[in-house]
This record gives C-alpha cells, structure tokens and sequence, in this order.
C-alpha cells in the first residue's frame, strides 16, 4: 500500500497557492506578545493567514511578502510588498531591500538557492529567520520517537529545483541548512507533520469530520488503537508566534496532540463534533492493502502501524511541548472544519472531495467485501 507522504505533502503547498479559502481562527489569543515587527515570506494560502491573526492578536505589526496572486483582499490593513522568492524573475526580492525586521517567517520555502537569497539579502536587517519546514526531512521513518536529532535525507543532484515525491524531504532539510547559516544561532526550523483544520487546501483531515458527519456504517482503517498525529494550523500559528516573541532557535517538530493519540479517538471526536449517528467497521491493514486503498490518501491521516512510514504518527514532539506548544481539543478541531466545509459552496466542497479520501460508492464497496470476507471466514471456523 503505498502511503506517499511526500507526495501528499507536496500537493497541499501547491494547492495552498491556488485554492481560494475563507478561514478565521476561533479561538481568542491573549495579547501581550509586545510590539514586534514581523515580515512574513507568503501569508496568504493556509497557514499564512493564521500567522497573520495570531501575531495582531498579540500586538505585532506584521508585513507580507508575496507575489498578490493568491487572495491579495486579504488584511487590508496590512502592508504589502510585491515581488518574487526568485529573484531572477521580474523585480524578485527589490521590495526587501533597505527594510528592517525583527524577525522573518519563512512559509514558502521549498526550494534552497531561493531561502539562501531571501535570507542572505535579510540577514543584515533581521533578527530571527523562522523556516516552516516539515518531518518529510527525515531519512526513515520506521522508528517510533524520532527526534530533531534523527538524520536527514539527501538527495544527489542538489541543483535540480523541480520539487518532487523523491527529493521533497531532501529540499526541505537543505533549506533549513541555508537559514542556518546565514542567521547562524538566529534561525529555528520548525519542522510541522500533518496541518489541518478549517481552510485546508485538501482532504488529508477533512475527509473525516465530513465522511462522520453523514453517519451510517463507516470504513475505519486498521485498528482504533493505531497511532495517529497532526496539529491545528492555529495551533500551529500561535505557538510559531510564542517561539519568535521568546526567541527560541534550533529545530523543532510540531506535531500533536500532546499525548499519544490514536485513530479510534480521532474518529469519535469526529462523532462527537457532529452528533451523528456513525458506526465504524474497522477493516485491518493487510485487506486495505489488498484492496488497494491506501492508508493517508484514501483513508486520511492514518498509516500502517509497520512498514517504512509507520513512525510518521509517532515523533518526538517533547521539545516543542516544553518550549510551550499548546493543543485545543481535537473535537473543536472536528467541529471547526465541518462547519467551515459546511459553508462552502456546493462546487467547492465537490472540488475539495475529488482530492483525496474514498468516494461514497467505493466505500460501500469494499465494506461488502470486507463483511463478505468476514462471513466466509466465520462458516469456515
């Protein structure tokens, strides 16, 4: 069964910079961050706009970088400069020069020679470079706890720049590397797993609240304790803005919930949220795989428990934890991305379906030859 991690992950930040959400946090942060001034190298697609409101909230002053291709009526309010990461392409990072920060947020990074230009040309003027990368930079995944100390994956041809499944991971850790040397002591790499949420470009979480919400017999992966991990992009958001305003450096993996997590509990928070009337048949690993329906696509979230990707719901997140990273209910997780999806447009939430998750007549199909298989199972015994 394949998994593809990487390429799911790659297929978020593309469909970030061209699916058009309406998303608002729900929950209120405190103030008193204090008066920071925030440069943020994006802003405008998934986890961008929750960097945005949760750095007003607590009384920064915050300006975007970004080409205005993807929602430019965002935050009217807030100062925008136009150019490109590239800067061999149209006016590239003019915009940046002469201009002074006290700390940069870097979410659209993916390729190295263009952060090893927006951070050389800041280093000067900025005090703290935050690179949003991500868990794909592991070499392996097999283990459980993999922490920020696990080796990274490489790739041969470090000047191919055409972002793929093979070379996603790879890219992203020699990224990090370019923050680092140019903010040297001055640069954290937070490394995020699976961000979900309301505004989710995909159906890498979505696919649950949605698929519960409608009840009857539901197809669960695996088994109910089988681990599962992801975080809230406002979680995410808020905690990014705690790690600048205490200017907390290194690397990071941001992942939850807080305590180990399974998808059974995920899936009654999903039922919990919507108060339907779902039943759950959890068909095991090997007949998925058989059926070819693989785990974190067509099921979201969820992996099998063995295998090369098994350590993806099971990374060390102690680090980020101690330093103050915080987790709401998965349950209002739940319930915020099915109301969000719920106001949608009918064409918009069928576009969202086509990305990902099991079709309603496959569902049903494998759920008759899963109890078919049980059946003739049972005379046999």
């Amino acid at each position: 069964m394949s998994v593809s991690r990487r390429g799911l992950l790659i297929g978020a930040a593309a469909l970030g910079a061209s699916w058009s959400l309406g998303c608002a946090s729900t929950r209120k942060v405190s103030g008193g961050g204090g008066g920071k001034r925030i440069l943020i190298l994006g802003g405008t697609a998934f986890l961008g706009p929750q960097l945005v409101e949760a750095a007003q909230a607590r009384g920064h002053t915050v300006t975007l970088f970004n080409r205005g291709k993807t929602r430019p009526e965002l935050f009217p309010n807030v100062e925008k400069l136009r150019g490109d990461r590239d800067p061999l392409k149209g006016e590239g990072l003019k915009a940046l020069e002469g201009r002074s920060w006290d700390a940069v947020i870097d979410t659209s990074g993916y390729v190295p020679r263009l952060v090893r230009a927006s951070a050389s040309l800041l280093a000067p003027h900025v005090g703290q470079y935050v690179f949003i990368s991500s868990i794909s930079v592991y070499k392996e995944m097999t283990r459980p706890d993999l922490d920020e100390r696990a080796a990274v994956a490489t790739v041969a041809d470090t000047q191919d720049e055409k972002v793929g499944e093979a070379n996603y991971g790879a890219l992203k850790a020699l990224c990090e590397q370019e923050a680092e040397a140019a903010f040297p002591g001055r640069a954290t790499n937070i490394r995020p797993g699976l961000i979900v949420g309301p505004g989710d470009p995909t159906q890498r979480f979505t696919y649950w609240p949605v698929r519960v919400a409608r009840g009857g017999e539901v197809l669960a992966p695996g088994s109910e304790r089988d681990p599962v991990q992801f975080i809230d992009v406002r979680d995410l958001a808020e905690w990014t803005i705690l790690a600048l305003e205490n200017r907390d450096v290194g690397i990071f993996n941001a992942v939850g919930p807080e305590k180990p997590y399974t998808v059974g509990e995920m899936l009654a928070a999903c039922k919990q949220a919507s108060g339907s009337d779902a039943t759950f048949t959890w068909a095991d690993a090997a007949f998925l795989e058989e059926q070819k329906v693989s785990g974190w696509s067509d099921l979201p979230v969820w992996v099998p428990p063995t295998g090369e990707e098994s350590g993806l719901s099971r990374v060390s997140i102690a680090k980020a934890v101690e330093r103050g990273l915080k987790f709401r209910p998965v349950v209002d997780t739940a319930r915020d991305t099915l109301t969000w999806f719920n106001g949608l447009s009918p064409e918009r939430q069928e576009a969202l379906r086509k990305r990902g998750g099991l079709s309603p007549e496959r569902e049903r199909e494998v759920l008759a030859l899963w109890h078919q298989r049980k059946a003739g199972a049972s005379q046999a015994g």
